[in-house]
């Protein structure tokens, strides 16, 4: 089967949208957990989360244009904080309706069953039943008017998590972790491991 440009370009609007979000396979899933200057808290759900760079340590996410992260994106340019948690099996169906249209200005915390956890000094909330928890600041967002998107740019400058998640060589074992990943908008999964190689040299 081929899908050519114009095939893809006359699909009807929301088989596309799952057909090209789903296209790359699996992703990474966080809960986004924000604050706005009143102390409302925010918590959405993200697959667009990758990785920047380590030195300084830097992680990227896309915001859509249209959508329910309006309140999410308003929060961290409020605060300039916001934080990312991973998503664990017994908490995935919670975790989709943190992606309902909520009404702004209401929080999706305690609806979706999830509790707040606030860190020493750190304005945004973690969530409390995750067992990865990082917290960014804010440093850079960058327009992208090919499709009207936005990327922000955040410094992690916290990291909490279960113990014997790290290994000794800094590896974050996310299977021990309990990590959920995603394929497409709805579809979640248990992840399997195959093996860790060796860095790969030409020989």
């Amino acid at each position: 089967m081929n899908f050519s440009q114009d095939h893809i370009s006359a699909m009807e609007k929301r088989y596309r949208t799952t057909f090209i979000n789903s296209l790359p396979g699996y992703k990474c899933l966080h809960m986004l957990g924000t604050v706005n200057r009143s102390g409302i808290s925010n918590l959405g759900l993200f697959n667009s989360v990758f990785h920047l760079g380590a030195n300084p340590p830097l992680l990227g996410m896309i915001f859509r244009p249209d959508g329910d992260e309006h309140d999410s994106l308003e929060n961290i340019k409020q605060t300039g904080q916001y934080t990312l948690n991973n998503v664990l099996p017994e908490w995935f169906d919670q975790a989709h309706q943190t992606s309902a249209r909520f009404p702004s200005g209401q929080s999706e915390f305690e609806p979706c069953g999830f509790k707040e956890f606030y860190y020493n000094d750190f304005k945004a909330p973690f969530v409390a039943q995750s067992s990865i928890m990082i917290g960014l600041e804010m440093r850079e967002i960058i327009d992208i008017p090919i499709n009207n998107t936005k990327m922000l740019i955040g410094e992690i400058v916290h990291v909490l998590m279960g113990d014997g998640i790290v290994g000794n060589d800094g590896y974050v074992d996310h299977i021990k972790a309990g990590t959920v990943t995603v394929a497409g908008l709805d579809s979640y999964f248990k992840t399997e491991h195959l093996g860790r190689l060796a860095y790969a040299k030409f020989t």
